[in-house]
């Protein structure tokens, strides 16, 4: 009982920590859902009301989720693939391998601040250093933040710029795999594109099937690209779900309609992860046998 109750102890900051900052807010969220609740004071029961609206009433609901998917389609296999690609160059031998695995990795830290994103924004206005490097070459310049159809494509490169985490992951399985596998390859006369198809990205798959389920949720909750680079524009081209969450919550002061948003989120994100988890059969391998 002793060795019990220190042992409490010692995970009594995580277990407060959790129920007060994660499970309390998340059913109080549940609660307000069902209420028209505001920022400023708690509302009125009023069942599936705030549901019903964002079906029925929003006309930026199905737009936003319509941003939010083509976004996900966009940074998410982008990312994975750099993320590869830098990942097979770090694993080959070589002098500094071990610095250059380093600078890579620094993105990952410093890519989710606001000031970055503020950079981003700089670096790719109408007049940034983008721009202005393509002048150099003689190449018309873009409005990178200022079309509809190129906006989404330039935070969605924010993104991708965070390719640290997964490359490190990728890394960790490449130094996995057998060499002799590869030498078998080469005597049977396998080229490397041969080999990279054959067996790096099946003995892959279990890291590449966790960071794709990692990556996706996390570009379904975006937010701080959209906000801070251009604020849902233009035309409402990356109004993320995230940012109508935030409006409605801290612009409209609607908190009981924001956590029903929130609530249809999760619901959104709990269905593709079960979706990648079911698909995951048919193309995961583990070194096992087993899928």
């Amino acid at each position: 009982m002793r060795n019990v109750l220190w042992g409490l102890l010692f995970v009594s900051p995580w277990v407060i920590g959790f129920l007060w900052f994660q499970l309390y807010p998340l059913l109080l969220s549940f609660y307000y859902s069902f209420t028209d609740s505001t920022v400023v004071k708690p509302g009125k029961f009023i069942g599936l009301d705030n549901y019903v609206k964002m079906l029925t009433v929003d006309k930026d609901f199905f737009p936003s989720i319509k941003v939010t998917i083509i976004y996900t389609l966009i940074a998410v296999p982008a990312k994975l693939a750099f993320a590869l690609f830098i990942a097979l160059i770090l694993n080959m031998k070589g002098k500094a391998v071990n610095w250059y695995r380093t600078v890579y990795y620094l993105p990952s830290i410093l890519g989710g601040s606001v000031a970055i994103s503020i950079l981003w924004r700089f670096l790719f206005m109408k007049e940034g250093v983008v721009n202005q490097a393509l002048s150099y070459l003689h190449i018309p310049a873009v409005n990178w933040l200022g079309s509809p159809h190129v906006a989404l494509g330039t935070i969605s490169l924010l993104v991708v710029w965070q390719f640290g985490s997964s490359m490190v992951l990728f890394l960790a399985g490449l130094k996995q795999i057998p060499s002799e596998l590869y030498e078998a390859a080469m005597v049977d006369g396998a080229g490397r594109v041969r080999m990279l198809w054959t067996i790096t990205i099946p003995l892959l798959t279990p890291i590449i099937f966790f960071n794709l389920v990692m990556q996706a949720i996390n570009a379904l909750q975006e937010f701080t690209a959209a906000f801070v680079v251009t604020n849902g524009g233009p035309v409402k081209s990356t109004y993320l779900f995230g940012l109508k969450i935030y409006d409605e919550a801290f612009s409209n002061m609607k908190m009981g309609y924001a956590s029903a948003l929130s609530w249809f989120l999760f619901a959104m994100i709990l269905i593709l992860t079960l979706f990648i988890f079911r698909s995951a059969r048919s193309w995961v391998h583990y070194e096992d046998g087993g899928k």
